[in-house]
């Protein structure tokens, strides 16, 4: 029997991008109204419903930019609630409906496969149960360890008990790359930027979270098959060098000033200069005050967060391996080449297209949205851009500018948090009518090129 909805639309016969976009749209309007009544702030007030439409944006979009201070305005089942919607829109929806039907023993149909297929981005169904049920083990055992860590370090600064909670929220939070936290006053991880423990757990968590389910599946499963897949070792390598390079750009830039690296000893320049190029990997979270970053710092970060974590992961971004793929084309195209070639292997003529596609459409999307925005708001272009790529790779970085847009900068913002989660491919066939293949071709032509 054909499902209709209130507008007579199919639903039954809706798309796989589709139904990713209408499902994370409905958790969001959720999120927004459970945020907005008196029990969700700490002052018993209620939230505008603009803000907390924007805040359960966030927070489902994984992002962790914020217009209110989420240690200090937010009871503690606001915090939950914060909390439920970062956990459910980092897996992805899918992907816990997917647990509900295992643990109730219910069998995955062919089109909810298709849709698992669509949410973790993944170019065949074969196995994608099996991937499920290891994302899930993988998130619950990775955040255990993380919130463990981060709880024995913070109860020497506060109770058991707060220092336990502390220790949930972040490794949670930052395992999803969500870049939310409870210390107030908008401070982030900045009382720790030279501790050992809370900087090596912390970037874990986010490098985790950022490479990729496939990847960590990979990585995990090498002892056993000794090999990587194509896909995990240009993440992989892709990563290392994004970090290391993040790492040294940063360190030389800020070095010398007085307001960042400047006033750290050697230790926390060191320690300070890899966070920062880590988090701008989808993270939100930082350990430096980037509103005294100078401008080359800044717009360096612009880039990384333009880029972003890797395909199947809690992470937003073009994805390095569409970054990888433009450099392995501009490489091939120098040397005379006519393949893409990494590690032996050639790139199929559809993940070239698909990867100026989706670098296209996200920069026309930072591009316009930077020029909407310089429009409506009052404030330097380089602040604009700044917070518009963060909102694109749902980093969650921030220069200031969030908690003082205007209700439309809000909602621009707002939704280029959720293009870039659900990525604007996916959001231009769920939004686009329906394509039937050509059949013909036309002639070909030549035009000159440079």
């Amino acid at each position: 029997m054909t499902k209709w909805n209130w507008n007579g639309l199919r639903i039954g016969q809706w798309s796989p991008p589709r139904i990713l976009v209408a499902g994370f749209a409905c958790i969001i309007l959720l999120g927004a109204v459970l945020l907005s009544q008196p029990f969700a702030s700490s002052s018993g007030e209620r939230l505008p419903f603009i803000d907390a439409l924007f805040t359960a944006t966030s927070a489902t979009c994984v992002t962790g930019l914020v217009v209110v201070d989420t240690g200090t305005y937010f009871s503690v089942w606001g915090q939950i609630i914060l909390l439920v919607l970062i956990q459910v829109g980092g897996l992805g929806f899918m992907t816990m409906a997917t647990l509900f039907a295992l643990v109730l023993k219910k069998r995955i149909s062919l089109r909810e496969r298709l849709l698992l297929q669509e949410a973790m981005n993944q170019s065949s169904m074969e196995g994608i149960v099996r991937l499920i049920r290891k994302v899930l083990i993988y998130s619950v055992a990775v955040e255990l360890i993380g919130a463990v860590l981060f709880a024995l370090r913070f109860a020497f600064d506060m109770p058991p008990g707060k220092a336990a909670y502390f220790g949930i929220f972040h490794a949670i939070s930052l395992f999803n790359n969500a870049g939310f936290d409870i210390f107030g006053e908008f401070r982030s991880l900045t009382l720790y930027v030279g501790d050992p423990v809370v900087n090596i757990t912390a970037m874990g968590l986010i490098v985790l979270g950022g490479l990729g389910f496939v990847v960590l599946s990979d990585i995990i499963g090498y002892r056993k098959l000794r090999k990587l897949s194509l896909h995990s070792k240009v993440v992989l390598t892709t990563t290392g060098v994004l970090l290391a390079v993040g790492t040294i750009v940063i360190f030389i830039f800020e070095y010398s000033n007085a307001k960042t690296l400047g006033s750290l000893d050697w230790g926390g320049k060191i320690w300070a200069s890899m966070f920062q190029s880590v988090t701008p990997r989808t993270a939100g979270a930082n350990t430096l005050d980037y509103t005294a970053l100078r401008q080359a710092t800044v717009f360096f970060t612009i880039m990384l967060m333009f880029i972003g974590a890797s395909p199947g992961s809690t992470g937003g971004g073009i994805k390095t391996t569409t970054f990888t793929t433009l450099i392995g084309a501009v490489i091939a195209m120098i040397r005379g080449r006519e393949d893409i070639v990494f590690f032996r292997h050639r790139l199929a003529k559809d993940r070239i297209f698909k990867a100026l596609t989706i670098t296209m459409l996200s920069l026309s999307l930072v591009i316009l949205v930077t020029m909407v925005l310089a429009t409506t708001e009052d404030q330097q272009f380089i602040k604009i851009l700044f917070e518009v790529t963060s909102a694109f790779g749902t980093v969650g970085l921030s220069l200031g500018l969030t908690p003082e847009l205007t209700d439309i900068g809000k909602i621009i913002i707002a939704f280029t948090m959720f293009a870039g989660r659900l990525g604007p491919l996916t959001l231009a066939y769920a939004l686009g009518p329906k394509t039937e293949k050509e059949l013909f071709r036309y002639p070909e032509g030549k035009i000159t090129i440079g």
